[in-house]
């Protein structure tokens, strides 16, 4: 039988790490499942700093794989407008991540779902859904197979921060000029770092207006560099940022760029609201993004994770009503909400700063000793040991 000749309980609309995840957990709970993805090659254009902490793979029992878990990091190190430098580094009980190749790990989480029984679709766009009485009933869409018409009885979007299946379902996810970040990064070779396990950040509005800079090892003489940047700050291209980060920094400007990736990073907070009849919205759709960082690898996993879950259970109840459906709305706040809006007030601050400010409190943080990566304690110690600033910081901790 063709796969658009079968029946589907829940269509999949995209297939990074939150649509995937999403359909593992659906096809694991009993559901059947079709995931449609737009793109030829999966994991194809990579759109992210790739990194990813540790603790989401052990919460999902995935075992790292060095085909794409290419550099294992256990500190990082901040540097501020005036180049004072702040680290953080692992200790007993800390926090790892690895830096990734997004190609192979976004393939790797669809053959996961594949080969727990999910169908998969690529080449295939979405252009609309199915509406029955005023209720999405599945997606419409063309591609290799022609027109198709995908019945379903919930869609997941997962289809990233432009999400056009929540703005069909009914959805508000208009974001302003401050709620998105404009990315780029260069892959480099023949760089160096002082440590192959450190993470490295740069502040500064002369660097990346309204954001940071980053230095993510991959290997010996490898690595991502990148930076976002407010599009309402800038006064140049992100990619002229770059280009002069890179030429700044004598470890860098000797590197060859052997790939450029660049994309938008919604940092405005969650949807208000991520369900509707028959509807679930996942990830960077649902903007599950850290607004300070930017990452959002983690949050869409375990948003995907619940997501499949309440999607198959709602399925084998025989009911896919908003009202049913919110326990995933209920699940993912309880799991991480207050977390990312924390993260949100935390952005919102850091961009009322001045360089003069963040010397300020870079000059502050360099006298601590951070065991463990973590946002959250860094500005936990700035309420504390900052007074000028205590009022800007205040309700964050």
């Amino acid at each position: 039988m063709r796969l658009q000749e079968k029946k589907y309980d829940v269509v999949v609309v995209g297939t990074g790490p939150a649509g995937s995840t999403a359909a593992y957990s659906a096809v694991v709970n009993g559901a059947k499942v079709l995931m449609v993805d737009r793109r030829r090659e999966l994991g194809v254009p990579v759109q992210c700093g790739e990194a990813l902490a540790e603790d989401i793979l052990k919460e999902l029992k995935i075992k790292p794989d060095p085909a794409w878990a290419l550099n294992r990091t256990n500190a990082m190190k901040i540097f501020a407008p005036s180049g004072i430098d702040i680290r953080i580094a692992e200790r007993v009980g800390g926090k790892v991540g690895f830096i990734l190749n997004r190609k192979i790990f976004d393939k790797f989480l669809a053959l996961r779902a594949v080969e727990a029984g999910a169908d998969l679709m690529v080449g295939t766009y979405v252009d609309g859904l199915i509406v029955e009485n005023g209720k999405p009933k599945g997606v419409k869409a063309h591609g290799p197979n022609g027109r198709l018409e995908i019945p379903a009885q919930v869609i997941i979007a997962a289809d990233g921060v432009g999400s056009r299946v929540a703005k069909w379902a009914g959805l508000n996810s208009t974001l302003k000029l401050n709620d998105i970040e404009s990315g780029i990064q260069f892959q480099m070779v023949g760089v160096d770092f002082d440590s192959q396990d450190t993470m490295e950040f740069y502040l500064g509005s002369k660097i990346a207006p309204g954001g940071y800079a980053w230095v993510f090892p991959k290997g010996e003489h490898m690595a991502n560099v990148g930076l976002g940047v407010v599009g309402s700050r800038a006064e140049r291209r992100p990619l002229d940022y770059l280009r002069d980060f890179v030429a700044s920094r004598p470890n860098l400007s000797k590197g060859k760029v052997v790939e450029i990736n660049g994309g938008g990073d919604p940092v405005s907070g969650p949807l208000k609201k991520t369900v509707k009849d028959n509807v679930i919205v996942v990830g960077d759709a649902a903007r599950q993004v850290n607004a300070i960082t930017g990452g959002g690898i983690d949050s869409a996993m375990r948003a995907g994770n619940i997501a499949g879950e309440v999607a198959a259970k709602a399925v084998k109840a025989g009911d896919t009503s908003e009202k049913r459906l919110n326990e995933y709305e209920k699940r993912w706040r309880e799991k991480m909400g207050k977390r990312l809006e924390k993260y949100l007030k935390a952005k919102n601050v850091f961009l009322s700063l001045s360089d003069k400010e963040l010397d300020e409190l870079a000059e502050t943080l360099s006298k601590v000793k951070f065991d463990k990566i973590s946002v959250m304690g860094m500005i936990r110690v700035l309420v504390k040991s900052h007074p000028k600033l205590l009022w800007k910081l205040k309700g964050l901790v």
